[in-house]
């Protein structure tokens, strides 16, 4: 195998390893069914055995609004990040009780608050199902290929937990569908918040520190899973530690990381590199001048912001970076002569040429459809609405309405019996929206798609018509959508009910879904399913050249990363594994971001200066493993993965152990803040078994 490393660059922030076959040093988020552990025990001297994988297995869990958690008690207690749950954590929060800025401690359980819309799932059996999903598509290509691969999915979805709504089933394409996995999840629909710190104390540092280290965030919270009204019992749990994590200890870190692009082709590479990610940017850019600007106006404006700023910023830092990646010219070379190296090993085998052919070509010609529809296709159908809560509600009843009188296997895939359960809970249970927020994002929607599209593109004269995004704007944000006994009516009633309502958002979304559809449909024939035909005759090349040793891209599935507490050394500047709590008091100036919330600033003298708070592993971990357990060869959990450092941000494409680190919250740090900060003594009772 070949690998490169990038030179740095004129700000000398990126540096990536890439490996054309098989996964090097402690790269890799491998799937629990195929773990290197031999690998790992040659490298750590640590063994790790199938009953060491189950119980890790058992208790790690994928929160549904994209983050990763952890049970870390027999009492249904689970870990996570503040930054996983602070959407939870404004919900339950007014302008009268501020649980963001002030914290939510909770010392009896009937204190503990329901998250809306929050779902927590723990993996149970993984089946393959390749050759089912293979054979229905065989032989068919544009939309019939698509449609016959989702009947398949949603009929192995439906059978295989119907008649159980504990459970639920997903279909998962791994190594671009080289694979095809099904994957049984028990679910739990009631997670309730048991503590979350001040913002300043999670968030400390704010956008500056962020994706870099030193760092010194209680970025964790706790959560309950509940059924029937009652504490689960979890038997399967990790063991948690008070002490500080070891220089060189092995490291694994269990969670959903979301997705990667390390299988990508180059053309793939060069679109998201020329058109998807500056789009992105641009308007990601614009949107945060406006949430600054929205925030400045009241302190109840500022309250209500500040989780979507927080989002927009972070988001912004991350696509930067693998903007950055890909603008590398050595970057690139290294993905073209791994390229290079596997149609070689195909070109060398006549038979393996013969089955395999030449997909790259296939894939490449897709970029120019990829091009020609993306901006219409982002606008009307994939990010619709923006970030407006009322239209994502507006949408999924109008198109659940309208799939549910389609037999199972005919719908599309989001509306799948399988999936309707969360999706129902999602629309249904109460959370509070900010009109004055809402007319915010709708006004940037639609005056973007204005703008992207042209005022005479048939979508924009649909949503429009005469009207100006600010006039229709401020006429969407009279719909009644924010009740949920509206939306559950809506729901119940179907198809009549909707097309009967006048409420104004229900109607835009009835108005232009013909439209979306059409450019749904396009999308799905001319670009994702060449792509999706393409890409398994890669995958099958990429196995038959490097067999196993190959880890899949990241499809928010539960992974398994293994590494071990290490600093790094970048241009002579050598940073240590760990940080404490009297660097924090160090770095604190009683100014945002760096300024104490008032408890820390009483209990200074109570602590340990010499606490480990956060540390890093050489673990690879990508957007999605937030709020993973990090864990040692024991099992028992040393922190929750929180973050990566700025090295890292390119990670999407490729991994370099040298200086790609995961910032890690210490259970040593939250255990000392929870007893002296906080004074939940039950809870760290609870955490220890006492």
């Amino acid at each position: 195998m070949k690998s490169a490393l990038l030179a740095a660059s004129a700000t000398g922030v990126f540096l990536f390893g890439l490996s054309a076959g098989s996964a090097k040093a402690d790269e890799g988020m491998w799937t629990f069914d195929n773990f290197p552990a031999a690998k790992v025990e040659a490298a750590y001297g640590v063994k790790i055995d199938q009953p060491w994988l189950d119980k890790v297995k058992a208790a790690s869990i994928r929160l549904t609004n994209g983050c990763s958690a952890s049970v870390v008690s027999g009492q249904g207690l689970v870990l996570t990040n503040h930054h996983c749950v602070v959407d939870c954590i404004q919900d339950l929060s007014s302008a009268e009780t501020d649980y963001v800025q002030d914290g939510f401690l909770t010392t009896a359980r009937e204190q503990e608050r329901k998250c809306p819309g929050q779902q927590a799932e723990i993996l149970t059996e993984i089946t393959d199902v390749t050759d089912t999903i293979r054979a229905a598509g065989a032989g068919l290509t544009g939309q019939a290929f698509n449609r016959a691969r989702d009947a398949a999915v949603a009929k192995l979805e439906h059978e295989s937990c119907a008649g159980d709504d504990r459970f639920r089933c997903q279909v998962v394409s791994l190594y671009r569908g080289g694979q095809y996995k099904l994957y049984r999840y028990r679910r739990y629909d009631d997670v309730r918040l048991v503590f979350a710190p001040e913002i300043a104390t999670a968030f400390f540092g704010g956008d500056p520190d962020n994706f870099n280290f030193p760092r010194f965030n209680l970025d964790v919270a706790f959560l309950r899973l509940y059924e029937d009204g009652k504490g689960v019992e979890t038997p399967q749990h990790l063991t948690w530690v008070s002490r500080a994590p070891q220089e060189g200890e092995a490291t694994f870190v269990s969670g959903n990381p979301g997705s990667t692009s390390r299988l990508l082709t180059v053309a793939q590479l060069e679109t998201l590199r020329d058109l998807a990610i500056p789009v992105g940017q641009l308007q990601r850019s614009e949107l945060r001048g406006r949430l600054i600007a929205f925030s400045e106006i009241s302190a109840e404006n500022k309250r209500v912001a500040t989780d979507p700023l927080f989002g927009v910023e972070n988001s912004f830092k991350v696509f930067f970076g693998r903007q950055f990646a890909l603008n590398d010219a050595a970057f690139m070379d290294a993905k073209r002569a791994a390229e290079a190296e596997l149609k070689a090993k195909v070109a060398a085998d006549p038979a393996l040429a013969l089955q395999i052919g030449d997909p790259w070509s296939e894939i490449e010609a897709a970029q120019g459809a990829y091009a020609e529809h993306f901006l219409p296709y982002r606008q009307i159908e994939s990010a619709a609405g923006g970030a407006s809560d009322l239209f994502g509600y507006a949408r999924a009843l109008v198109r659940a309405a309208q799939e549910r009188t389609k037999p199972n296997t005919e719908r599309l895939p989001e509306y799948s019996e399988a999936r309707l359960a969360l999706l129902e809970k999602r629309l249904l249970d109460a959370r509070p929206v900010d009109k004055d927020l809402e007319a915010l994002y709708l006004r940037f929607w639609l005056s973007k798609t204005r703008e992207y599209l042209t005022t005479d593109h048939p979508a924009v004269q649909q949503l429009l018509g005469a009207q100006s995004p600010e006039g229709l704007a401020e006429a969407l944000t009279t719909s009644r959508l924010d009740d949920p006994a509206v939306r559950k009516a809506l729901w119940e009633g179907g198809l009549a009910a909707i097309e009967a309502s006048e409420d104004p958002m229900i109607q835009l979304a009835l108005r232009m879904d013909p439209l979306a559809r059409e450019v749904r449909e396009v999308w799905e024939t001319e670009v994702d399913a060449p792509t999706a035909r393409a890409a398994e005759r890669v995958a099958a090349a990429r196995f038959a050249a490097y067999g196993d040793e190959v880890y899949p891209d990241a499809t928010f599935t539960l992974r398994l990363s293994y590494g071990q507490v290490q600093g790094w050394t970048h241009r002579g500047r050598t940073i240590p594994s760990t940080t404490t709590f009297s660097g924090l008091y160090q770095r604190a100036t009683g100014a945002a971001p760096y300024a104490l919330a008032p408890r820390w600033i009483a209990a200074k003298d109570k602590l340990n200066p010499d606490t480990v708070y956060n540390f890093v592993t050489t673990n690879d971990i990508i957007g999605g493993n937030s709020g993973s357990p990090v864990v040692n060869a024991k099992g028992e959990v040393l922190g929750t993965a929180f973050d990566g450092n700025i090295h890292s941000l390119g990670g999407d494409y490729g991994y370099d152990g040298t200086i790609n680190r995961t910032v890690v919250a210490a259970t040593s740090a939250a255990t000392e803040a929870l007893e002296k900060v906080y004074g939940l003594t039950g809870l760290i009772d609870e955490l220890k078994g006492r």
